[in-house]
């Protein structure tokens, strides 16, 4: 299953290292605890929309850019959940393997 909160998580720190930022410089920026921040990050905390914008705005990254990286990562992961899910199942192998 996708967690939202990890894969804003995931774009957020991605963009950060990009930038060889640290965070405590960011928390500084956005005004966020250091703490909460990486927590963030981590995708341990659901970030506020308020919290959010703070951040895109200290990172200078648009909001709408973390909103469609996270789209697109999310329907990679739905992509994937599919194609696994439609493969047949390891019971269902073994019963046509005994069967034949």
């Amino acid at each position: 299953m996708v967690l939202l909160r990890q894969e804003i998580g995931d774009v957020l720190r991605d963009e950060r290292q990009q930038q060889s930022r640290t965070l405590r410089e960011v928390s500084a920026a956005a005004r966020v605890s250091l703490g909460y921040l990486s927590e963030v990050e981590r995708g341990q905390k659901e970030a506020s929309s308020e919290l959010l914008a703070s951040i895109c705005g200290a990172l200078d990254l648009p909001l709408s850019r973390v909103l469609s990286q996270v789209s697109e990562k999310v329907a990679d992961a739905e992509r994937l959940e599919a194609s696994v899910s439609s493969l047949p199942s390891v019971n269902a192998r073994r019963r046509l393997v005994s069967a034949a």
